[in-house]
């Protein structure tokens, strides 16, 4: 009897493997977890330059991401990057017709640190409907604030609410550095403070908080227990040595 877990990312390759879905495999492998990858873009980058992003057609992905579920039974999905909100609405209808009970990790990356950008143009409808597909996103505070600027950042917030959970991550927060929020049942939010004030910053490191996640969904913890063991072995990762490329600390499963 197979008794193996399976867990799918859905992103990028970085030939750095910092980032993207050979990231997202080894924080899933960390988890006990047996991590499958569909590729949507090919890019060209180290640790500390990002250079060019060549897209996977949509009709590939979809071929990858069919040819997974004919053969796994995949319970939980983490995507990274798509070229477009559009096609990623496309993905996540995709998903769901495969599997109704999928949860979705969505990490909504607009832009690498290098000032790539990701997604142009935001259509309010479009995003709308892709939180109605996610089970929580993990944007940084930049992110959030781009997401919806005719919206200040609270209102941003309070409508994403409105149709998926939020772990708002705090790397990137004037105020209260590294303290991540997790907004859920729309009036729910959870301060998760960090374990140390000292860190050594990653590429990648949002990767990680999202695959970690989803790993965490995947062993069936509790939402809110998912976003805080997230956030912990995140920082592990970060403090793992003073390099841009990290190390994972296996968990032992019970």
């Amino acid at each position: 009897m197979n008794t193996k877990k399976y867990i799918l990312s859905i992103g990028g390759f970085d030939p750095s493997s910092g980032a993207g879905i050979t990231q997202d495999i080894k924080t899933f492998e960390a988890h006990g977890l047996y991590g499958l990858s569909v590729c949507t873009a090919i890019t060209v980058q180290n640790d500390i330059d990002f250079k060019e992003c060549i897209w996977t057609h949509p009709d590939i992905i979809s071929a990858q991401i069919k040819t997974l579920f004919e053969r796994f039974d995949i319970t939980v999905v983490k995507i990274g990057i798509i070229q477009s909100w559009d096609i990623l609405l496309q993905i996540l209808k995709q998903l769901k017709h495969l599997n109704s009970n999928i949860k979705v990790v969505l990490d909504p990356i607009l832009k690498a640190s290098s000032g790539f950008d990701f997604h142009s143009k935001n259509n309010q409808s479009t995003l709308d409907a892709v939180w109605t597909y996610c089970d929580i996103i993990t944007p940084n505070y930049d992110e959030v604030k781009n997401l919806y600027p005719e919206l200040d950042f609270q209102e941003t917030l309070e409508h994403i609410s409105k149709f998926t959970n939020i772990h708002l991550k705090g790397g990137h927060r004037k105020d209260k550095k590294g303290w991540d929020e997790l907004y859920y049942i729309r009036i729910v939010m959870v301060n998760i403070p960090p374990h140390t004030q000292i860190i050594s910053n990653k590429h990648g490191s949002g990767c990680v908080l999202s695959s970690a996640l989803a790993s965490n969904l995947a062993l069936e913890l509790p939402l809110e227990d998912a976003s805080k063991l997230a956030k912990y072995y995140t920082e592990q990762f970060l403090n793992s040595n003073p390099s841009l490329l990290g190390n994972h600390t296996y968990q032992i499963q019970k």
